[in-house]
């Protein structure tokens, strides 16, 4: 016997295609609860899902649309329309057909038509005349992925059009967005996602899709307003993006963005700290934002360069847990291909990539991961034991190491292969400064001594010749930088002697010190407390009125503002400074008040 038009299929048929479609959403949980898999396992699992869901909604839509079965009808569509899209793993491109195919069969079981319509007036029209309370929640879920499909085509129009017409679906007595405020973001929002039915099963929520359309609108405004010139508008825009959901990869895009709105505006903008992640969705963030002007914005910037500049930022603001994600994701770049991650031509805002695991350590030596960074360090050191001489004698002076002329082809390369001769050694004499405060805040005063003692035996590796110059002038900058290494070491070498009682041997670190680097306030304290513990008050007085009486900016007192040595160094710099000043002057002054000595004669 014939079914007629919009009467129910048989009860067993309705049951079979409900157990087939739980059956389906059951395996892809299974599947994702158990991780990705070997050799692809996730992406098969995607396409097998795809061909279950996609061959059940042909039977179904064999058959006449009936308004009982629609509810189930339009969530496999719902299911199967996401798995489409998570095999292509590419933007969505065109009309989601299915979605119009799925919107006639509506109007066809209630007795309608809507053939010659467009898109958009299919759904006007479905919004507006189909009332049945059990085809709401479908209907809504499967407006989220047409307003997907038309994010990726750039249609804001149509998309606000569509969540105007379901807003007004809840509540018709709704007010429009106030003045100022974006009218797509405010309607996706306000849009009130249909609770899930067990009956129903997604396989990925409509919440989570929601998110994923607040994400990519507001990214997609932010470009158009960026291309329109409107920086400022743009720059809300790319702000409300980083803080939804996303991958890093898009994350790193939008703070681009970002960057250049603040160029455009010629301000110092702090990039939002937001922390965007993104579970495994089929639909996702990055397949609704490929437009032309974002492929030409990332031209000139590779987004590992955005990921390196992210977590620069970071360490330099002291949010030190971003730093160390952003960090550590950069080097897991490096793991998987270094040429095909990381741009390494002149044009790149990449430092040498030691400097970068430098940084990387420094950021978990301050976020307390000491052990991680130990680690870190020890990479650089492994890889630059061969790369240095035994003894590397260099020109002191800066002029006499600077490129020479074109024609001087040998010489030239002899000098640039002592300038990299120098940058490998500062590179590992860094490694051992690093791991030495490592160890000195783990509490392990003879590890850490280790540490610092091969530091400086690097570093003596360096021999300076020339015409006598003052030791802080005019020097090359890799030469200043292992200078300050050497200062740094000697003064965390002779900090753990004082912890250990060894007062001479501490002595003679903060003495040595003080001739790399004459009035170092560090180092200066710290003999002072040195000859103080040595019972040699006299002395420490002497030497406490010496420092303490130098003009501010002489004597080295504000060496760190005149001169600006590596990033991966200032945690070192902040570990190395004398603690105890206020406590150390007024014992000083106390031992004054009571003596008759005078300092000063």
């Amino acid at each position: 016997m014939k079914r007629r038009r919009g009467a129910a299929p048989e009860p067993g048929c309705l049951q079979a295609w409900a157990a087939e479609t739980q059956a389906l959403a059951g395996r892809w949980r299974a599947a994702r609860c158990s991780g990705p898999g070997p050799g692809g396992a996730a992406e098969r699992e995607v396409r097998r899902q795809r061909d279950g869901f996609g061959e059940l909604l042909r039977r179904m839509w064999g058959l006449p649309a009936a308004l009982p079965t629609l509810p189930l009808e339009l969530t496999v569509l719902y299911n199967s329309l996401l798995f489409t899209v998570g095999a292509s793993d590419s933007a969505i491109e065109g009309e989601a057909e299915g979605i119009r195919q799925g919107l006639l069969r509506v109007l066809e079981a209630c007795g309608a038509c809507g053939q010659d319509l467009s898109t958009e007036e299919l759904w006007q029209k479905v919004l507006q005349e189909v009332t049945a309370g059990e085809l709401r929640a479908p209907l809504h879920r499967l407006g989220a992925l047409q307003a997907a499909w038309w994010l990726a085509a750039s249609r804001l129009g149509s998309t606000t059009g569509l969540f105007r017409l379901l807003s007004n679906a809840e509540d018709p007595g709704r007010a429009c967005c106030s003045e100022g405020e974006n009218e797509l973001l405010s309607l996706l929002k306000a849009w009130q996602v249909p609770a899930e039915e067990a009956s129903l099963p997604l396989v990925q929520s409509t919440e989570d899709l929601k998110e994923i359309l607040c994400t990519a609108a507001a990214f997609l405004q932010g470009l158009q307003e960026l291309e329109a010139g409107n920086f400022a508008t743009a720059l809300s825009l790319f702000q409300e993006a980083a803080g939804g959901f996303c991958s890093k990869r898009v994350l790193a895009q939008i703070y681009t963005c970002l960057g250049c709105c603040a160029q455009q505006m010629a301000l110092e903008q702090n990039l939002p700290a937001a922390a965007s992640s993104s579970p495994y969705f089929l639909i996702r963030t990055e397949l609704l934002v490929d437009t032309p002007i974002l492929a030409s914005l990332l031209r000139h910037r590779h987004p590992s360069e955005v990921k390196y500049l992210l977590a620069q930022r970071c360490l330099q603001d002291g949010r030190l847990t971003d730093a160390v994600e952003h960090y550590l994701d950069f080097l897991a770049l490096l793991q998987e291909g270094l040429q095909q991650q990381v741009p390494l031509d002149d044009s790149s805002a990449l430092p040498r990539i030691p400097e970068v695991f430098l940084e990387a350590a420094s950021a978990l030596g301050e976020a307390g991961r000491h052990q991680d960074a130990i680690t870190v360090c020890e990479e650089v050191i492994s890889r630059t034991a061969d790369l240095i001489p035994r003894m590397l004698r260099v020109e002191e002076r800066l002029e006499q190491l600077e490129c020479p002329s074109p024609g001087a082809g040998l010489v030239g390369g002899l000098l640039s292969q002592k300038k990299e001769s120098l940058c490998c050694l500062a590179w590992r004499a860094a490694g051992y400064l690093h791991q030495g405060w490592a160890w000195t805040k783990l509490g392990e005063s003879k590890e850490a001594i280790t540490q610092f003692s091969r530091c400086l035996g690097d570093v003596l590796r360096l021999q300076l010749y020339g015409s006598g110059v003052e030791p802080t002038e005019n020097l090359l900058p890799e030469v200043e930088v292992l200078q300050k290494i050497r200062l740094l070491s000697l003064i965390g070498r002779g900090m753990q002697f004082l912890d250990l009682g060894r007062h001479k041997e501490a002595l003679l670190d903060f003495q040595h010190g003080l001739q790399i680097s004459p009035g170092d306030p560090a180092a200066a304290s710290y003999l002072v407390q040195a000859l103080w513990k040595l019972n040699r008050k006299q002395e420490a007085a002497a030497h406490w009125q010496k420092f303490s009486q130098s003009p501010p900016g002489e004597d080295g007192q504000q060496e760190g503002q005149r001169r600006s040595f590596p990033l991966y160094l200032v945690s070192c710099l902040k570990q190395a400074m004398f603690p105890h000043s206020e406590s150390l002057a007024r014992s000083i002054q106390d031992y004054l008040a009571t003596t008759s000595w005078d300092p000063s004669s």
